[in-house]
């Protein structure tokens, strides 16, 4: 019996793939018969199974010899160590604890996608798979179509299971069964590793004014936390541009930094640079830094290479807090000009702003007030001017702004508001204005809504809610240079607000009523509809809206809005002001639909022209991005910018990508049509071949295709 304990004991140990430390662990043998040979050979046989922690293997028969102190197993085999790790082979000599031995006949499938199938499979040192003449490969292979679309041939192939790398020598690539690629040594990451230094996906870009080229981006992991790609780029136009990207991960924050450098023929002699950063910090006392940087050496940088759409560049640095009731914040931005119609020299480069909001109830008031101080300045780099190109500009604001409702007979309910806002202003380099400022502007409201339920047919419930709203109020500010309210928008969204201004150069005067209504459907079944309708109306026009923003004179334009929604990912939003005569100032429509097969933004915007805005001209585009999955594994995308006013195309690119369990091809080409002094149009094809199964990133188990019966 001691020999029969031993001997039981030594076949459970098969299921070990640790130190012999750890044979002492509990394990679980099940066989058909268990038999005993002499003093030193024990025998189970008819579907043997051994379980011990997250390993489990399966074979038909399996023999230990005290002796030699080996393993002998009888397939089919099946090892199945933890979700990431099955081997599979027809026989095997193994130790016990499967750290030394031999495999035949094998196959190691990780994670569920890479195989390799070897005539032999070597453990050693309980950490490496030695697989002689193999074949390595992520594709589904059928009895009809016995040839993979792609595989890797080698001589040898060592998986290392603590390093989590593969390492093949005498590698050659096929591509259904022809071989295209051979390298004397390749190492690439198993399905198991996230993060590995190594080469990544290649693209083929074809420009028609950089030529053709190759981008090869290569990842060197730094530790856990930071990582750097290196890409170079080379095209035949002489063009040479190395890309890179920093990313690194704090205790209490991140950043990233991608950087560019490129000398081409486009500006013979010059290097051609761009810098983009951002990154977070949790600073102490509740306190959160965020920042950003946006740089390029020329206006056309950017576009060339198809780095950013970007014209205005904008480099940040935030601090906030946000408590119960209290925000700080403070911004400092530095904006850069890439438009051929603007000049950095007149533009507002340099903007800060410090604010401090406090929300309180004021105790013989009741309802709720805010309380907020602000400073803000910005400065251009133009000298003193007479019309005010080089203005600089300081304020200094206090809001105050109270409201407090009721809820009256029937459910109407009510409310009063009361604002006072009050600016000091210190101006230079304008000698067309004084060098101080200050105004005081007060607000009065009331206001009276009265929401109405009703249920319908089937379970719908149906909302109506006519608002009305009286506002008051008073503030001189025609001699103060307007910089921060120029753009004014008119929407549902500020259809109740004391000011319709965007900053605070501008404040909306005078008596007025603020009329709307709005109506709501929700449906059972899962999807609502939404309507509002509104204008304001005034007693006198004080000139402060242009024409052309649906807010001038003393009836504004009509105001409407619809909101759909569908059950099945379709929503829609529809922005129309129109006059009396039904003449459109401002049109927006947008749609998104996200369903199984189709995902679709598209927009389409016309706005009147407006000479407060710079806009001599009306205005109108349609922006389209679409994808529609044609059958399971392939996709097509398209996107397209249409300029109606001009007539052309503004941009317009399409897309296509096959995908299964082991390949992923990307084929894309776009067209970018405008062009200034500056800028000139392009074409651009690209191309992408990723090989799935090698490493965590590239994971195609949901386009594993089955084999037809």
């Amino acid at each position: 019996m001691r020999r029969l304990a031993a001997a039981l004991s030594a076949m459970l140990a098969l299921a070990i793939a640790v130190p012999a430390v750890a044979q002492d662990a509990p394990a679980t043998l099940i066989a058909d018969r268990v038999a005993v040979e002499g003093e030193d050979r024990l025998i189970a046989e008819g579907s043997v199974e051994v379980l011990f922690r997250e390993a489990r293997i399966k074979a038909t028969r399996v023999s230990y010899d005290r002796m030699t102190d080996r393993l002998s197993i009888e397939g089919p085999i099946t090892v199945t160590n933890g979700p990431d790790t099955i081997l599979l082979a027809d026989s095997a000599e193994l130790a016990p604890d499967l750290s030394e031995g031999i495999m035949r006949s094998a196959r190691l499938v990780l994670r569920q996608q890479l195989q390799l199938a070897a005539a032999e499979l070597h453990r050693e040192q309980g950490r490496f798979s030695r697989l002689e003449s193999t074949v390595a490969s992520v594709c589904q292979v059928c009895p009809e179509n016995p040839v993979p679309l792609w595989q890797i041939r080698a001589k040898r192939v060592i998986h290392d299971e603590l390093e989590r790398q593969l390492y093949f020598d005498h590698a050659r690539l096929e591509v259904v069964g022809v071989p295209v690629f051979y390298l004397p040594r390749l190492r690439l990451p198993d399905p198991t590793l996230k993060r590995a230094s190594g080469f990544l996906v290649p693209e083929v870009r074809v420009n028609n004014r950089l030529g053709t080229g190759i981008k090869l981006p290569y990842f060197v992991a730094l530790g856990d936390r930071a990582d750097l790609t290196v890409t170079p780029y080379l095209s035949s136009n002489r063009t040479r541009t190395l890309e890179l990207r920093y990313r690194q991960a704090f205790r209490h924050g991140w950043i990233e930094l991608n950087a560019t450098g490129s000398r081409d023929d486009l500006r013979e002699g010059e290097l051609r640079s761009s810098l983009f950063a951002e990154g977070y910090f949790l600073l102490p006392r509740g306190f959160e830094l965020d920042f950003g940087i946006e740089s390029s050496s020329d206006p056309a940088y950017l576009l060339d290479y198809d780095y950013s759409d970007k014209d205005r560049l904008e480099s940040t640095l935030e601090i906030t807090r946000v408590r119960r009731g209290e925000i700080i914040t403070a911004d400092l931005v530095h904006f850069n000009t890439l438009r051929a119609s603007e000049s950095n020299a007149t533009q507002p480069t340099i903007v800060t702003d410090l604010s401090y909001r406090r929300r309180f109830v004021p105790p013989a008031l009741g309802g709720t007030a805010d309380l907020a101080f602000t400073l803000h300045g910005h400065r251009r780099s133009s000298g003193n001017a007479t019309d005010g190109l080089g203005r600089d500009v300081g304020r200094a604001s206090v809001d105050l702004d109270w409201r407090r409702g009721w809820t009256g007979p029937a459910g109407l309910k009510l409310a009063a508001q009361g604002a006072l806002a009050i600016d000091h202003y210190a101006i230079g380099d304008d000698d067309s204005a004084d060098s101080s400022y200050t105004r005081a502007a007060p607000f009065a409201a009331v206001e009276m809504r009265w929401p109405l339920a009703r249920a319908g047919r089937g379970g719908a419930s149906h909302v109506l809610e006519p608002v009305a709203q009286l506002v008051w109020s008073d503030a001189d500010d025609s001699t103060i240079p307007n910089d921060d309210s120029v753009l004014v928008a008119f929407d549902e969204g500020n259809l109740y607000s004391l000011s319709r201004f965007a900053g605070a150069d501008r404040r909306e005067t005078g008596l007025r009523a603020n009329l709307g209504v709005t109506w709501t459907r929700y449906d059972p079944a899962g999807w609502s509809l939404g309507l509002t309708a509104g204008r304001v109306l005034r007693q006198d026009d004080p000139g402060q809206f242009a024409s052309g923003s649906g807010l001038d004179g003393t009836r504004s334009d009509w105001l409407t809005a619809l909101h759909l929604d569908l059950s099945d990912g379709l929503s829609v939003i529809n922005r129309a002001v129109f006059d009396d005569g039904f003449d459109l100032t401002h049109g927006e429509l947008r749609l998104d639909w996200q369903g199984q097969r189709v995902e679709l933004a598209s927009s389409l915007i016309w706005m009147a022209a407006n000479a407060a805005e710079d806009r001599p001209e009306d205005a109108s585009e349609w922006v389209a991005d679409a994808a529609y999955q044609l059958r399971r594994n392939w996709t097509a995308t398209a996107d397209w910018r249409y300029d109606f006013v001009e007539e052309n195309t503004a941009r317009a690119g399409l897309g296509l990508e096959y995908r299964n369990e082991c390949v992923t091809v990307g084929l894309s080409l776009s067209r970018r049509f405008t062009s200034s002094t500056s800028v000139t149009p392009t074409t651009d094809f690209g191309l992408t071949v990723a090989l799935n199964g090698f490493g965590a990133g590239r994971d195609g188990r949901a386009y594993r295709r089955s084999c037809a019966r």
